[in-house]
């Protein structure tokens, strides 16, 4: 049997090496240089394994380098902050468990057992988990990279439900209101009580917005705040169409906006010592104001000689606090930004604003929302249904 014939290469006198030119994984010629036959030889197996894989990457993806390529191609069509909280939730609840898998190996039964750690989260996390898993495998198909998608058959049903929103009640605005007045957080809360602006449309909110002497006082909303690596962002970017409207404000907001801008030096309604928007730290120490005055109960960690030890503090209400005698425990309720929002609409429907001004007002987008509010207080307050429901059977027969 005659023995294969070695490789011959080229030889190239200005390197004093041999060379031999092979075409890369996108189809470019590279030159392979050593100085003996044999050397360069191992080289080419060597490219040539690695092209090969390269080629086989494209063609194969991992779940991990198609879900980044996903969200790259997604974020020329989404907010940032949108793309922030797909990438947030791609990199925990879609890389963290499958990012090593082939996108072609991923069965069902992988994608069920992946989503379980979003079914542990409340409902609205695991519907949008799941929109990303349909979302991404899908492209995935379209693009002839799998024979089909994995999701196809996941279960809609999932997550833990929400809490119920409960409107702050005339007392404990009172309360609240009472607990910081003159410190930092007042006027962020007047404003979204009184007008019902999300946190991200009040802290953009800026004066060429607010028309304070108009005949009927209104704010235009038209800027969202957001931040990225914990500095402001301001944009035009709002959250939804519907989200871009004018808001009449009752006289009490015209009164304190009236005095917080005589004294104001900036173009931002809510700002902080320097005039600009608030970064996410200061966001956090604004809102501290009113938690540090709640008497919920406190949870701490020391360390003391390398071992961590749980504290628990339990404020007592009407208290001052230890470390400092200004700050007095006066909240006896949890109280979050939304909730601020979710009372201004839920005082608009009992006063009888009807649905569609309401939902016009508060920026949603879809009816549904502001209705599932309506039928929430209707049907929760039975003294206001019970002359209804009389008349609706007052002839039928027993």
């Amino acid at each position: 049997m005659a023995r294969p014939k070695k490789p011959t290469y080229e030889w190239v006198p200005s390197r004093n090496q041999y060379r031999k030119r092979i075409k890369d994984s996108d189809g470019k010629y590279v030159a392979l240089y050593a100085k003996d036959p044999d050397e360069l030889t191992m080289k080419i197996k060597l490219a040539e394994r690695e092209i090969e894989e390269a080629v086989f990457r494209r063609e194969n993806p991992t779940v991990k380098d198609y879900a980044e390529k996903w969200l790259v191609m997604r974020s020329a069509h989404v907010r940032k902050t949108t793309l922030a909280d797909y990438t947030s939730k791609v990199k925990n609840y879609i890389i963290e468990p499958l990012g090593d898998k082939y996108m072609a190996d991923v069965t069902p039964d992988d994608v069920n057992m992946a989503i379980t750690k979003a079914a542990e989260r409340s409902a609205s996390i695991y519907r949008s988990v799941q929109m990303l898993y349909k979302s991404i495998f899908y492209s995935a198909y379209k693009s002839d990279i799998i024979d089909h998608s994995p999701c196809e058959d996941l279960d809609p049903k999932g997550g833990k439900s929400a809490k119920e929103k409960k409107a702050l009640t005339e007392k404990q605005v009172q309360t609240l209101l009472d607990a910081i007045r003159g410190l930092p957080p007042y006027t962020f809360v007047l404003v979204c009580l009184y007008s019902g602006l999300r946190r991200e449309e009040a802290l953009a909110l800026q004066w060429d917005c607010v028309f304070l002497d108009d005949a009927a006082p209104h704010i235009y909303v038209d800027r969202a705040w957001h931040i990225e690596n914990n500095r402001p962002v301001v944009t035009h970017d709002l959250k939804t169409k519907a989200s871009r409207r004018t808001i009449p404000i009752p006289p009490q907001l015209v009164r304190h906006l009236k005095a917080v801008k005589e004294a104001s030096i900036s173009d931002y309604v809510i700002a902080n010592r320097d005039g600009e928007p608030l970064s996410g730290t200061q966001w956090q120490r604004l809102w501290k104001y009113i938690t540090t005055r709640t008497a919920e109960e406190r949870v701490y960690y020391r360390y003391k000689d390398g071992v961590k030890t749980k504290h628990v503090v339990q404020p007592v209400l009407g208290e001052a606090a230890a470390h400092n005698s200004k700050v007095v425990y006066s909240i006896d309720f949890h109280v979050t930004p939304h909730q601020l929002r979710h009372t201004y609409i839920t005082n608009l429907l009992l006063a009888g604003v009807d649905v569609k001004t309401v939902q016009a007002l508060a920026g949603h987008e879809n009816a549904k929302i502001t209705l599932d509010i309506y039928a929430h207080l209707t049907y929760n307050r039975p003294k206001d249904l019970i002359s209804k429901v009389n008349m609706a059977f007052q002839d039928t027969p027993v």
